[in-house]
């Protein structure tokens, strides 16, 4: 059995590579490890899902896995996955079960998998998961007659996560104008309540799910519809989520792209005035662009990077009880008030910090400003051989050399392919190209 676990739970194309099948064993699996068999209680489980058809066939299968494992489930319907994590924590249950791939298109989908308190699992837990289901039935916890789980709804599931959310508003939103785009996703019916609950006049897109429509054309990898709509409404932002809402991008009045190393910065300088970010630090990874640090540096606020994904940002918010992190891609992680990234309590901070100041979002977007950045993946016969080569080392440090505090360099081996992302900032797109191209040259030599 390969490696089943990726960066964000197990994700594929739907009832091809992620089978009804795969999903009650991984569910099974999923409960003998994480559930607390103490031998005095019965193990509780809370499963959501996005609306993607395939949910339903794999939401019976997850249900059906949990329930011969002996637990408790609890059906919480379609939510988005930080709603999900939060129940995992307010319901005291041992494991959630998110099904959703996030931004993926609708053919695909995917299982996340939260342990108690609503945290994402480490490496080890994975692993631990993937060697029961590799053991196969004769390690199987298998109850029989009352022993068996039992299932029910929990038809206040989004009432509880809407008052999570709400919670969390510093400033009333009133007197902003937004364009919320769902991308037809798990929030399409909470986000657009969320914000006008907390003052804002609402106008929806992408907020009409049929199962198939999921991230197709909308949503926040595709924010030309948002984009224009903003402008048509003559709207004071535009915020886009995924199709599981874990994520948010945001638009300006004047339909600029504000990406989420923007949106993390007026987060952060926000928390920072009113002495809630602890340690003056804030976690962002390796691909932040170089005018985030800037403008943190500017403030007084430290950065600590990670690697790539939010798992990375989590873990290092956790090991040094930090209170904010996040990534380009618009996942940012509020830790004194979740425990996973999350796109509405992202928009909400963001829509209060715009609601206080009375700027507009391009005003306090302004504050960081980008260095152009160009990424060159190079293919190559051995990552690790590149890694280790004296050559490509030389030519990084005369680079970095030339380019001081005013540009950076970045080299980062692909974790699926047989190529090397080349990732260069400088102070023009054309030196930023230039350094690009000359480092992807040695790289493409080694051999």
């Amino acid at each position: 059995m390969g490696r089943l676990f990726g960066t964000d739970g197990v994700r594929g194309l739907a009832n091809a590579d992620l089978t009804p099948e795969l999903a009650l064993s991984l569910a099974h699996a999923a409960a003998g490890v994480l559930a607390d068999r103490d031998g005095t209680s019965r193990p509780v489980a809370v499963v959501g899902r996005d609306p993607r058809a395939s949910g339903e066939m794999l939401e019976a299968a997850v249900v059906a896995g949990l329930a011969s494992a002996g637990a408790e489930v609890l059906r919480a319907g379609v939510v988005p996955t930080p709603a999900l994590a939060h129940l995992a924590g307010s319901t005291g249950a041992d494991l959630g079960v998110m099904i959703s791939a996030s931004h993926n298109p609708m053919p695909d989908n995917g299982i996340k998998l939260f342990s108690r308190g609503g945290h994402k699992l480490p490496d080890a837990v994975e692993a631990a998961i993937e060697e029961s289901m590799a053991a196969g039935p004769a390690a199987d916890h298998r109850p029989t007659g009352a022993g068996i789980g039992r299932v029910r709804d929990l038809p206040a599931a989004a009432d509880d996560y809407v008052a999570h959310l709400l919670d969390s508003v510093e400033h009333p939103l009133d007197g902003l104008t937004l364009v919320v785009d769902g991308a037809h996703g798990a929030a399409a019916e909470i986000a657009p309540e969320v914000y006008r609950r907390a003052g804002a006049t609402v106008h929806a897109i992408g907020c009409a799910p049929d199962g198939w429509n999921i991230n197709d054309g909308i949503g926040s990898t595709h924010l030309e519809p948002l984009i224009a709509e903003v402008r048509a409404r003559g709207a004071d932002l535009g915020l886009a989520h995924d199709g599981d809402a874990d994520r948010c991008l945001a638009v300006t009045a004047e339909g600029d792209v504000v990406d989420g190393d923007a949106i993390l910065a007026i987060c952060a300088l926000a928390m920072h005035e009113r002495g809630a970010l602890t340690d003056a630090t804030v976690v962002a990874t390796v691909m932040s662009n170089l005018g985030f640090h800037h403008a943190m540096r500017d403030a007084g606020i430290a950065v600590h990077t990670t690697a790539v994904g939010d798992r990375y940002v989590l873990e290092a918010l956790r090991a040094r009880g930090l209170s904010l992190g996040g990534e380009q891609s618009g996942h940012l992680v509020f830790l004194d008030r979740a425990t996973t990234g999350d796109g509405l309590l992202t928009g909400l901070a963001l829509m209060s910090r715009m609601a206080a100041t009375g700027a507009p979002l391009a005003e306090l977007a302004a504050v960081v400003q980008k260095l152009p950045q160009v990424l060159v993946n190079v293919p190559v016969a051995d990552r690790i051989a590149v890694a280790e080569s004296t050559e490509v080392a030389e030519a990084v440090n005369a680079v970095e050399a030339e380019l001081g505090e005013d540009g950076r360099v970045l080299l980062r081996p692909s974790g699926t392919e047989q190529l090397v992302r080349v990732m260069v900032e400088a102070p023009t797109k054309d030196q930023a190209e230039a350094v690009a191209e000359r480092l992807a040259g040695v790289v493409a030599r080694v051999e």
